[in-house]
């Protein structure tokens, strides 16, 4: 943009962090006791610091990400600061490697920390300097508990807390398993909630169209990942059972794989995550396709960088909220009357409490 200080990167620092979390959050695949995640500064010589982080959900990606943030850092020390730059150097270098799993994570976590200290340059928060307006997001939470009397419990507290939209683990037991958590819910909080489902990938085809007659009479808000994330032939077989919208998209890695997706007609909604899509500049050229398409687009997880993404994307649905991070965080997404609102600072708003993180001992 005209008028930008122009940013030149210095070093990049990466941080592996292993997060504990006050509850486990149980899913089919397993449950998850902390939230690990690699810490991204970018600093430039012009003295402007980005952050960003990047999550692995397990302990033992964790040192190969960091080493590979660091050493992508190496790489790009003395190079321009400019996202798009640096975005078409990285895609060129791993052309023959693949931009997917950590090197893809990678790549978004510096891409999101680039944009930070680009907004910070022009003294503007992210959502501004992409075109948009502060303001608030639609905002939904994920119940942590696969148990229907905790569950229950869960999201009755998360609808006092200002909720209007939940969503629940499914895909340990049977249909009637599901059926019941589902039920305990409604049971919890009535039927004027918005409630979402997600299997994490949990079934196969034919048992989720199996599921399929059972979840349509919930009158439920979407089903999400119900079987292998790319399997789109699968999931669009499913989409054509299912009166019940068919979310996807936290597992993709670029706008082509989502671009097939919605080609073969394997969802109704569609959910990005920022770090996988490749960041600020990935998640722009995404949302080109859903505006194509007409279909609603939602984050998966980093509510801080999202609540701006979704302010400036043209078909935004609702915003995944998660307090897993708050406590490493000196700004933090608040939630008014069901909506997400985030600091009105340059940049992000990402800033690290440094005496909490040293507090961990890692």
């Amino acid at each position: 943009m005209a008028g930008e200080t122009p940013l030149t990167i210095r070093e990049v620092h990466a941080r592996p962090l292993d997060v504990p979390l006050s509850r486990p959050v149980q899913t089919a695949a397993g449950d998850i006791a902390s939230a690990p995640v690699v810490l991204i500064d970018v600093v430039t010589q012009e003295g402007i610091v980005g952050h960003s982080y990047v999550r692995t959900y397990t302990p033992v990606a964790l040192p190969a990400l960091a080493r590979l943030v660091y050493d992508i850092g190496l790489m790009l020390a003395g190079e321009s600061a400019a996202p798009n730059a640096v975005e078409r150097k990285l895609q060129a270098h791993f052309r023959l490697l693949g931009i997917e799993g950590l090197t893809g994570m990678a790549i978004g976590g510096i891409d999101m920390a680039l944009w930070d200290a680009r907004g910070k340059a022009a003294g503007q928060p992210l959502i501004s300097l992409l075109g948009g307006r502060p303001g608030s997001v639609p905002a939904y939470v994920t119940l942590p508990s696969m148990d229907p009397g905790a569950v229950a419990a869960d999201a009755a507290q998360a609808v006092t807390a200002g909720f209007d939209a939940l969503k629940i683990k499914l895909g340990l037991g049977d249909v009637a398993a599901d059926v019941e958590m589902i039920r305990a819910v409604r049971g919890a909080v009535g039927e004027e909630i918005a409630l979402m489902v997600d299997y994490n990938q949990a079934l196969t085809v034919r048992d989720a169209l199996e599921r399929v007659p059972a979840l349509d009479a919930e009158g439920l808000h979407w089903i999400e990942e119900p079987t292998r994330a790319d399997d789109d032939a699968g999931h669009a077989q499913i989409a054509e059972a299912a009166s019940t919208a068919i979310q996807l998209g936290e597992n993709w890695w670029s706008r082509e794989a989502m671009s097939r997706s919605v080609a073969a007609r394997a969802c109704d909604h569609v959910m990005l995550d920022a770090a996988r899509i490749g960041g600020v500049t990935g998640w722009l050229r995404a949302t080109t396709v859903a505006v194509r398409a007409k279909l609603p687009v939602s984050s998966h997880a980093y509510p801080e960088i999202s609540t701006h993404l979704l302010r400036v994307t043209p078909t935004a649905y609702r915003l995944e909220y998660t307090d897993q991070l708050n406590a490493i965080m000196r700004n933090r997404v608040r939630i008014v009357q069901g909506h997400a609102v985030f600091a009105d600072v340059p940049g992000t708003g990402i800033e690290w409490d440094e005496a909490r993180i040293a507090s961990l001992g890692q």
